[in-house]
């Protein structure tokens, strides 16, 4: 005799089954809308965020993947329909807050505007990344994607923001290939590859110049920073523009316990240049944690190592600083064409000479580097 099915055995066989972009359960979400049995026939009705959800299949898979393990199931369906606004600004309400914070919330985080920063919150989890160069060509941005990647192998939650406004290049080089979900004006984050990302690039086409000045770039950045729902990950990379301005600025406003990471090639004047962030940063008390040298050799098929950029300079840079040089990134030619095509080659080709180097900065960064609880001899806390 086939099992009987309950409304409340369904239930808590869904209840693990979780949203793929809000990572939360979708019974806890209250998007299981109706359940009815008919023998060993199941029909689910969920209710999608927003319509046209580009995530609804793989709902659909997970739902239907959950209730053929549940005992006397013997065919499952899965209707969809989409929650109300009301329904939203509940939803964003229960997973992100208020979307104006009080005047002395405001005022006690630094701001006469705007909304709280959660990242700046001492008690915050998270540990905020600030990838830096002193000039544009060294390869900063391919270092922001494939360290965020590494770290997410990891096992470590991780969001990135491409905060070079006008150079945006992270989305293409992740391989994200769909926007943003915007859910009663809180913007959820596509993820690829375990990172999540914001950037300019979904809001302005690859050939639409972002001719902004100090304000504008002011607030883009704060909203970057709160009207996303980053869910609290355990590190919040963000790609600087090169060099010392407005958005490097705001950023050591906006989240003073960053850690500055400082990326060169081997090249001395490219050095030179990059010291001048690294002395910025201490300028404003940021904490400088590190350097990374990138394009430090190519090796020939015959496996003889050319420094095609001179070497030395990344080392040399750390020393001056009173740093570690974390790493020094070969130039390999699927590292440029990973970047270009969205493959990035810590994800495509975790074996590659350029993808240990990675993994070993990501390891150093979230093990030698991570943050220690310091011994109060007075209090007794460690």
């Amino acid at each position: 005799m086939p099992a009987t099915i309950s409304e409340s055995a369904v239930t808590e066989a869904l209840r693990p089954v979780q949203d793929p972009e809000l990572h939360r359960s979708i019974v806890e979400l209250g998007m299981v809308r109706e359940i009815s049995i008919n023998g060993g026939d199941v029909h689910i009705a969920i209710a999608l965020t927003v319509a046209g959800c580009p995530l609804r299949n793989e709902i659909d898979r997970r739902v239907k993947e959950a209730l053929a393990g549940l005992d006397g199931v013997a065919q499952a369906t899965v209707e969809f329909t989409v929650m109300t606004d009301a329904e939203r600004e509940a939803l964003r309400r229960q997973l992100h807050g208020d979307p104006s914070a009080t005047a002395g919330q405001r005022a006690a985080h630094g701001h006469a505007e705007g909304r709280v920063i959660p990242f700046a919150d001492p008690a915050s989890r998270t540990r905020v990344i600030l990838v830096a160069s002193g000039k544009g060509g060294v390869g900063k941005s391919s270092v922001t994607s494939n360290m965020a990647i590494a770290l997410a192998q990891r096992g470590r939650s991780v969001a990135v923001v491409d905060a070079d406004v006008w150079g945006f290049s992270i989305p293409r080089m992740l391989g994200v290939d769909r926007p943003p979900v915007v859910i009663d004006e809180m913007l959820i984050p596509p993820e690829v590859h375990g990172v999540r990302c914001i950037s300019m690039g979904f809001f302005a086409g690859e050939d639409q110049p972002v001719i902004w000045r100090g304000p504008m770039l002011h607030k883009a950045l704060e909203q970057f920073l709160t009207d996303v729902f980053w869910d609290d990950p355990e590190f919040l990379v963000i790609d600087l523009p090169p060099g010392t301005g407005d958005v490097t600025i705001s950023m050591a406003q906006y989240l003073p316990r960053s850690e500055l990471y400082v990326v060169t090639t081997p090249q001395p004047a490219a050095q030179r240049v990059a010291q001048r962030v690294a002395f910025m940063a201490q300028k404003v008390n940021l904490d400088l944690k590190g350097v990374i040298e990138n394009m430090s050799w190519f090796t020939a098929d015959d496996g003889k190592r050319y420094e095609l950029f001179g070497r030395g300079g990344g080392q040399e840079l750390a020393d001056r600083l009173g740093v570690p040089l974390l790493g020094q990134v070969p130039f390999v030619v699927p590292l440029r064409e990973g970047a270009d095509a969205g493959r990035p080659i810590v994800a495509v080709d975790p074996d590659d000479e350029a993808s240990r180097v990675f993994a070993e900065i990501a390891e150093r960064v979230d093990v030698e580097l991570a943050p220690t609880k310091r011994f109060h001899p007075e209090l007794k806390i460690v």
